[in-house]
């Protein structure tokens, strides 16, 4: 479809509906409860984190905004349940990186997460942290880049799960620095995170809210953080990227709406929770979880959902990953 043609269509549905009624309606919004989906289990760092966002928007805008837990099928079953919502703003999502990493991870799925829905906000990034057991020989990046390579398939490289983003965070290294090792698969990043402080496995590409306790406990000893530059929590860890260029494999999370969702509510909640990432204590707490903040436009949170999707892609296909 050309430019001018969609340009057309959208000047032609938005003559349908009176304009300033429609305003006025997004003005008064929202008149009862919002709904965020999360689509992973409470306690975790979306959980947590959209919570923050939550409470913020319900003092903002004087309705409560509810979270409701919907964890299975590696996040698919919630995204079905927004892009089948209601396009009125009373239904937000909570994305994390298995909204970019399914579009590939599985052969078919009910929905198209950049085409059904409609970005509001960018919240958080957060790195992951490549950690060993303290007694690894490696103690730099370098040094288990070489000892890897020494050891063609001998290293065995815990995650989450099969197309987790502790996974593909290890499939990224693997591939950019031409290393060879053994993806072994857990349920969870608890039970992974217990069997490589036990020894049972040798290295781990961990989101940092589930690991930097024991980094500074020194049950596990960090070689590197994955985000483009160190991170403020853990100043003395280098960046991956620093021994193997460009290479970056954080997570991301924001909020979305499903597709066709008013613009007017949409920059709405944009206006407000960029002002929560503004905010000097909601700040601090997206820092206690190893994040840092992703403000911006809805723009530019579609452009980066689009960046991310198109990454992962490539690195899913590499590894050879399907979902179970």
């Amino acid at each position: 479809m050309t430019p001018s043609r969609r340009a057309f269509l959208c000047l032609a549905a938005g003559a349908a509906v009176p304009l300033v009624p429609r305003f006025a309606w997004a003005q008064g919004y929202p008149t009862r409860a919002v709904r965020i989906i999360v689509p992973t289990a409470a306690g975790g760092p979306n959980d947590i984190l959209t919570r923050l966002i939550g409470q913020w928007l319900s003092e903002r805008l004087g309705q409560p905004f509810v979270l409701e837990n919907r964890p299975g099928a590696g996040t698919n079953l919630a995204t079905e349940v927004l892009v089948r919502a209601p396009a009125d703003g009373y239904t937000l999502f909570s994305a994390g990186p298995a909204s970019a990493i399914n579009a590939t991870l599985y052969d078919k799925l009910n929905f198209n997460f950049i085409r059904d829905t409609a970005p509001v906000a960018g919240v958080m990034r957060v790195s992951n942290v490549l950690v060993v057991h303290p007694s690894f020989p490696a103690k730099t990046v370098p040094e288990f880049i070489a000892h890897a390579k020494a050891n063609p398939g001998k290293l065995t490289m815990a995650s989450g799960g099969i197309g987790t983003g502790s996974h593909m965070a290890g499939e990224l290294f693997k591939m950019m620095a031409g290393t060879d090792m053994i993806h072994v698969p857990y349920r969870g990043s608890g039970p992974a995170v217990s069997d490589l402080l036990g020894g049972q496995v040798q290295v781990m590409f961990d989101l940092m809210p589930n690991s930097i306790g024991h980094i500074r406990a020194g049950t596990l000893h960090a070689l590197a953080v994955t985000t483009a530059t160190r991170a403020p929590e853990l100043p003395d860890i280098p960046a991956a990227g620093d021994f193997v260029p460009g290479y970056e494999a954080s997570a991301v999370f924001g909020i979305v709406a499903p597709r066709n969702t008013p613009a007017e509510i949409v920059d709405r909640l944009n206006k407000e929770i960029n002002a929560a990432l503004a905010d000097p204590g909601i700040k601090a707490r997206l820092a206690d979880l190893g994040g840092t903040v992703l403000a911006g436009s809805p723009a530019d949170f579609g452009t980066l959902i689009v960046e991310e999707t198109e990454k992962w892609a490539k690195v899913v296909r590499f590894s050879g990953a399907r979902a179970e």
